[in-house]
Formats: structure tokens, sequence, C-alpha cells
């Protein structure tokens, strides 16, 4: 019996006997692998950090626009949409041996007081976790008694944080050396990526926890 097939009925045809060829000879049916998954780490970092070490993530302000945020162990302690943001310098306090949240506030250093921030940062106990960010104008009211008070918590870029810098920062109450988490971008008119303001700054990684 003569078999009339169409150029396409035929394609498949022969597409079928040889897959049936294949899988007589031991060949197996393609899979189709869907898209990698990608893992998630805690805060969205890059990488997991080690045992014994606090996962963060933070962001300083964006202009006078949006307020910066900061994570840890993915946790959002600080941001805009938990409305506990402001002008100024926002602190975070963390128990650095559990990595509990201890108290968060923010400080205005344009039309604030300085002695305010002074106050707060000697209520600061040993082997505290203190990450700051900024926000608009962070450097204004600033004196030498609070800029002597956080480089005593690990920081190399307060004495030069100037108006509507950028600068993100995580030091510790006793804190024996300068810290590694720390970053400045100065207000600069030929360099700033919005109009009056610097551009945002943003940093992750690994904070070893307190053992004793």
């Amino acid at each position: 019996m003569l078999l009339c097939l169409s150029t396409g009925a035929y394609i498949v045809l022969y597409s079928l006997q040889i897959l049936g060829t294949n899988m007589r000879a031991g060949g197996s049916m393609p899979v189709e692998e869907g898209p990698t998954r990608q893992e998630r780490y805690k805060c969205g970092l890059s990488k997991p950090c080690p045992e014994g070490h606090f996962s963060f993530k933070m962001a300083s302000g964006a202009a006078s626009v949006v307020g910066p945020k900061i994570c840890l162990e993915d946790n959002i302690l600080m941001s805009g949409v938990k409305n506990n943001v402001g002008r100024g310098i926002n602190i975070a306090l963390v128990n650095g041996k559990t990595g509990d949240l201890i108290k968060t506030d923010y400080f205005d250093m344009w039309a604030g007081d300085v002695n305010t921030l002074i106050t707060f940062l000697k209520t600061i106990e040993e082997g505290t976790v203190v990450m700051m960010a900024t926000f608009d104008d962070s450097a204004s009211k600033l004196n030498d008694e609070s800029k002597k008070m956080i480089g005593e918590l690990g920081s190399s870029s307060i004495s030069t944080l100037g108006f509507r810098d950028n600068w993100i920062f995580v030091g510790g109450k006793g804190i024996k050396t300068k810290s590694p988490f720390e970053q400045h971008i100065k207000n600069n008119a030929d360099t700033n990526k919005y109009e009056g303001w610097p551009e945002v700054l943003e940093m992750e990684g690994c904070i070893p926890q307190r053992q004793e």
C-alpha cells in the first residue's frame, strides 16, 4: 500500500523513526533542563558567610529622597519601609554575641543638636556592633567630640565626613583596630550622580561574632 505524506508529515515520521532507533540502541529520551535556580543567601549576599559570622548588607540614602537600608542576618533593621530612618546619621546597635537588635535611631546633623548624638554614643556598651548609614546631610553639626567617639568605634573616614557626603560604616564598641567595613564618597559637583548629592553607597560582608 502506497502511503502519501506531506513534506511536514514525512519529517515528523522520520524523526520518530530515528528516536525509536536510538532508544533501541540504549539511548535515552532528551531531557529539557529548566533554568538553574540561583541560591539565595541571607540579606541577598553574593555568597554565604562562614560559621561564627553575621551576614550584613547596607546602603546609604539616595539624595534626600530614598532613605538608607540596613540588613543583618536576613532581618531589615532600618529602612524607609519600616519608617525608622531620617535625615542625618542612622544608627543600628546590635548585640555582638547574639546578633539581636538592641535599638535604632537617627540624628539630624543639619538642623538637630549634636549633643543628642553624643549622649546616644555614650550609652553604647562594650561588645556592641554599631552600624551607621547617612541620609542627605550628616556632617554639618558634627564636632570634634562626636567625631572622636565614632573614630573610637573603628571609623577611619569620620574625620573627613563633609556636607552631603555619603558614608556607611560597621564598627564596634571596644574594637582594637580600624574597621574594614567602611565606605565614603565625597559630595563633589563634578562627580555627583544626583544634582547636589553623590551616588548611593552599598556594602555587604560578614561580621565576626563576639566570642567572649
